[in-house]
């Protein structure tokens, strides 16, 4: 049930960045070319359009990458997280430029801090957890690491930290310069992220908001008179997101190759290509779902469902540690949780939270999901399993 939560980590993730990565392409030809990609071939259905053509293009592009083994170095990579980190930093320095020179309008941005109440912060932070996802990825390279039980540990917190310094800093300069604008119903509760309510809301006041906004880093940017920081924003996104596509792309082929490989999935999952030597069948059929997600469905529908895949997979692993650590107490363990019986039942918790946080339509889809999954194992993994048989 993990793999199966895992696809909607990565794959229905994937196609979450890919129509961010959109946003910030068809933004960049706007502003910078004058080229206007039509509104029916740039967003989805629920956005007013058709297809999200850029969103299409992108995850196929990647697919084919995969396919044909090209991989990132070590080098290409730390480029790429330069271009990132350079480019939030250079937000940041403007934002809160912005802010110093503009106290009295900054502070009235901030007022009422929570307009929405606490249950609207775990709303929002149900949401957010999206930029958390992938993360537990790092825990892959425990056997290959150096003095794991120390550098494990260190990165995993470290890089979490670093960015959620990031996060806080960014979000309170996207507040601070033009205000949060949440989209209300005439209730006064929120609308939901890629909802076609929101998308009325949205054209009613002519987009002319930061949730509004398919570019939403340099859209702000713009507000503030600095349309070249904003297109900087923007490439850097263009050049950047492609990579987080293809390392989600490729950790969600890795669980399907494992899972086929340990007979809980058809062997045909597991066919190594002949000439380029990697799993093409299970990257082409990834490949194919993540490209439709990205073309007809909007960013924060696909980054809530991912949400709820990876909170479930999270909570299950906690309870996975407890158990092991009872049944299985002399397991060689590269790296060993402290105080398992306090931080598990508090990871439990909290994604447990956040999880029910999410709105009903998530939850009713994780359902399916699930059901999906289980009747797979059911009807096939668990006659098939090398695990089940004694392989």
């Amino acid at each position: 049930m993990v793999g199966w939560a895992l696809v909607l980590e990565y794959a229905v993730a994937a196609g979450a960045v890919s129509v961010g990565w959109s946003g910030y392409f068809v933004g960049l030809l706007k502003n910078e070319l004058g080229i206007i990609i039509p509104q029916a071939l740039a967003v989805g259905p629920s956005a007013g359009g058709i297809v999200n053509v850029p969103a299409f293009l992108i995850a196929l592009l990647v697919t084919w990458l995969l396919v044909i083994g090209t991989t990132e170095s070590a080098f290409v990579n730390s480029i790429l997280v330069v271009i990132k980190v350079t480019a939030l930093t250079i937000f940041i320095f403007f934002a809160y430029k912005f802010i110093m020179a503009n106290p009295e309008t900054s502070k009235a941005h901030f007022d009422p801090i929570a307009p929405l109440g606490f249950g609207g912060i775990g709303a929002a932070a149900a949401s957010i957890f999206f930029a958390y996802v992938g993360f537990d990825a790092v825990s892959t390279a425990a056997e290959e690491t150096k003095n794991p039980q120390r550098n494990m540990p260190i990165g995993l917190i470290g890089s979490l930290a670093i960015c959620t310094i990031f996060y806080l800093l960014v979000a309170s300069g996207v507040i601070g310069t033009v205000g949060a604008q949440p989209m209300m119903d005439a209730a006064g509760k929120g609308l939901a992220p890629g909802s076609s309510e929101l998308t009325a809301a949205c054209s009613a006041i002519g987009d002319n908001a930061v949730v509004c906004s398919k570019e939403a880093l340099a859209w702000t940017m713009r507000q503030i008179n600095q349309p070249t920081v904003g297109s900087l924003v923007g490439l850097a996104a263009g050049i950047a997101l492609p990579s987080v596509i293809l390392m989600m792309m490729f950790g969600q082929t890795r669980i399907f190759f494992v899972m086929s490989r340990d007979g809980l999935l058809p062997e045909v999952f597991s066919k190594i290509h002949p000439k380029f030597k990697t799993p093409h069948v299970i990257t082409l059929i990834t490949g194919v779902f993540v490209a439709f997600f990205a073309a007809f469905f909007p960013v924060g529908a696909l980054a809530d469902i991912s949400n709820a895949g990876t909170l479930f997979a999270f909570a299950t692993v906690a309870v996975a540690v407890m158990v092991l650590r009872r049944k299985d107490p002399d397991r060689k363990r590269p790296f060993r949780t402290p105080y398992v019986y306090l931080v598990a039942p508090i990871a439990i918790a909290g994604c447990l939270y956040l999880f029910f946080k999410l709105s009903a339509y998530t939850l009713l889809l994780f359902v399916v999901w699930a059901s999906i999954g289980l009747a797979i194992y059911f009807l096939y993994s668990r006659s098939h399993s090398h695990v089940g048989k004694g392989i």
